[in-house]
């Protein structure tokens, strides 16, 4: 599922590479049949506001929104669970569930952080994607409302 890998790189800390990548991802979402007119609208609008953007200022903004205000933090168990201890075993639980699907997470980010939730839910299939999501809905629509 083209779009959930796209997400992932278009929630994820800016780098040259995904700037230099916009052209392309412009390309994909026009052909990605399952994306809404209206979304592909939203998207287009916030690829050609990141194709316009400095490095540094698009740096400077990911940081100042995501990393500086706990409510935005992009690592999920953190709105569930704070600092409390529950998390932990959430993570591990999360780590676990990537590996027996195969997946290396090993060197990347926290195994809760979106755009890595992302990547791991492009590899599903689209049954498995809708599951997966449904179960993180909760916390991506807290999210979404203190953004």
């Amino acid at each position: 599922m083209v779009i959930y890998k796209l997400l992932a790189r278009l929630v994820d800390y800016p780098t040259e590479e995904m700037l230099e990548n916009i052209p392309e991802i412009g390309k994909l979402i026009e052909e990605d049949a399952t994306i809404s007119a209206s979304e592909k609208e939203g998207l287009n609008e916030f690829i050609s506001w990141l194709g316009e953007s400095e490095l540094l200022r698009l740096q400077e903004n990911y940081v100042n929104t995501f990393d500086m205000v706990p409510e935005h933090d992009l690592h999920l168990t953190h709105h569930l669970f704070g600092d409390d201890r529950g998390r932990g075993p959430a993570l591990v639980d999360l780590s676990e569930h990537y590996k027996a699907a195969g997946l290396d997470v090993a060197a990347k980010e926290i195994p809760d952080f979106l755009p890595l939730i992302l990547e791991y839910v492009s590899t599903l299939d689209d049954m498995g994607a809708r599951v997966f999501l449904g179960d993180a809905a909760k916390v991506l629509t807290v999210l979404a409302a203190n953004l």
